[in-house]
């Protein structure tokens, strides 16, 4: 069981056609191949063993698919990490991995340099464009001519661990997904079942970091013999000139991201007629601006819903179930997640375990080949989501309707999704106690056009202290990923409590949900 078999399969079935474009750059499916068969020698030809933990820091680009190809083939973990992450974090994360190795681009060497010393056992690095690398670190380049491009694939067991996928914690420190090799195949299949069937003509373009959801797709694309098309950068006009330049098929967004295609001015100079799929998630989006894109874009439309602990989506909603909203026989869809994909099996679930019906409000719970097993190294936050019955708790609250379509209506939780990521307030709150002139701070999801939800601060500030909101947004740039950092801030006497004098952040959110029905943007 292992992917490096269906990459060899791919590349004698289509050895010159692109795997991977990036920038000028192609890699052929032969060469994506052959380059990450000398990865896989290279890697072990450094003292590297089967489940030994790889970390890899970078923006986008094609290295990325060729270590976590070479990784495969070898039985090694990826331990992806966002190249967003503030230095403190990307410590924390690094800290809890406990890699044997490091790769890293050119903008996050010196960061890991400083970092190494303190993480137990990570004293191999490799640097990617490694003209200027600090002492010690090897050069990737180098690395791959000294091996040869034989093949290398170690036989996996379904039920060990391929990734650790960090995402926010609820406690203010990064948790890692245990993605096993299982649940990988299990999201391959559910892709090629039917959310993103491709084949050889067939171009994806990732603009989010490979790193987190958008790389979901990178091995079914590689399956079927499709290209992948990464950017290295979000910027609305050369998306939509790449589009038209590569002829893209198919592309996986977030909302806040349609958001800014859609204001692009050049949008309707640009042929997007190649486009045949066009999948959003990681975060909900507006019933409005939904209609606006299927104007836009074309009946392409698709939505996924999923997390890092169910291995990608597990609930969609397609292209016909968005024309059945568009016709005006459900308009309602366009406010729902979908229906479940693949085999997971999905429910809503009440306080006992049971299903709900009609109108009532339940969680949705996940079970099935492609839940997680578990939180790395923290048994009891696993026990919270994880159930005896195998039951993945994802702390959205829902309804279901007759048809199976799932409707989020909020999250038992306090997380907010904003632009596709993850930001727990308690983690944004603990930078700004840091801060001389709070007292306290509340930080909520408010509705935002552009990121579906944006990181509000509501603070007290202390007796006798001055601070504005310019000054403490400020004070949280270098202590926190940029999507985490508040957008707005608000100042008040003091904050609501409850009954038990515990602050009451529902109270504190709404005002500004007001007239909306769903709490979720």
């Amino acid at each position: 069981m292992n992917f490096g078999t269906y990459l060899a399969r791919s590349a004698r079935f289509w050895p010159e056609r692109p795997a991977v474009l990036f920038g000028s750059s192609v890699l052929s499916y032969r060469a994506l191949e052959e380059r990450s068969n000398r990865l896989a020698h290279a890697l072990r030809a450094l003292g590297l063993q089967r489940g030994d933990r790889v970390a890899i820091v970078s923006p986008n680009r094609p290295e990325i698919v060729e270590l976590e190809c070479a990784l495969y083939k070898l039985g090694l973990v990826k331990v992806a990490l966002n190249a967003r992450l503030a230095p403190a974090e990307l410590a924390d994360a690094l800290a809890n991995a406990e890699p044997a190795a490091c790769i890293a681009g050119p903008q996050h060497r010196a960061m890991v340099q400083d970092i190494a010393e303190s993480v137990p056992g990570l004293r191999r690095f490799i640097a990617l464009d490694g003209a200027s690398r600090p002492e010690g670190w090897a050069d990737y380049e180098a690395l791959l001519a000294a091996q040869p491009a034989t093949p290398l694939r170690e036989a996996m067991r379904a039920d060990e661990l391929a990734v650790l996928h960090y995402t926010s914690g609820s406690t203010g420190k990064l948790k890692a997904a245990m993605q096993t090799v299982g649940n990988r195949f299990a999201s391959l299949r559910k892709v090629i079942m039917g959310r993103m069937q491709a084949g050889p003509g067939d171009v994806l373009m990732l603009c989010g970091p490979i790193t987190h959801a958008s790389g979901m797709f990178i091995q079914p694309m590689l399956f079927q013999g499709a290209t992948v098309l990464l950017m290295d950068r979000f910027q609305p006009a050369e998306i939509l000139q790449a589009i038209e330049r590569h002829r893209v098929t198919m592309g996986f967004f977030v909302p806040a991201m349609i958001h800014a295609l859609l204001a692009e001015p050049t949008l309707k100079d640009r042929d997007l007629s190649s486009l045949r799929l066009l999948s959003y998630g990681a975060a909900p989006m507006s019933p409005a601006r939904i209609r606006e894109a299927w104007a836009a874009f074309g009946p392409v439309l698709a939505q996924g819903y999923g997390a890092a602990e169910t291995t990608g989506g597990v609930v969609g909603l397609s292209i016909a179930d968005h024309a059945r909203a568009m016709s005006g026989e459900r308009p309602e869809l366009l406010q729902a997640c979908g229906r479940a994909l693949g085999e997971a099996d999905v429910q809503v679930l009440d306080e006992a375990g049971q299903p709900v019906e009609g109108e009532a409000i339940g969680e949705i719970c996940v079970r099935g080949p492609d839940v997680f097993a578990g939180y790395w190294r923290a048994p009891e936050l696993t026990r919270e989501v994880l159930g005896e019955d195998g039951w993945l708790r994802t702390g959205d609250l829902a309804r279901v309707d007759a048809e199976g379509y799932i409707h989020i209506v909020d999250r038992r939780k306090e997380m907010l999704v904003s632009g596709g990521f993850n930001v727990y307030p308690r983690e944004v709150e603990s930078v700004l106690a840091q801060h001389p002139a709070v007292y306290e701070a509340c930080v909520i999801g408010v509705p935002d056009e552009h990121w579906g939800e944006a990181v509000k601060a509501v603070v007290v500030l202390r007796e006798g202290q001055a601070a504005d909101a310019q000054a403490l947004m400020d004070f949280c740039d270098s202590r926190l990923a940029g999507f985490k950092r508040p957008r707005s801030i608000d100042f008040v006497a003091a904050l609501p409590r409850n009954g038990n004098g515990k602050l009451s952040r529902k109270d504190v959110r709404e005002p500004y949900w007001q007239g909306r029905q769903r709490r979720v943007n």
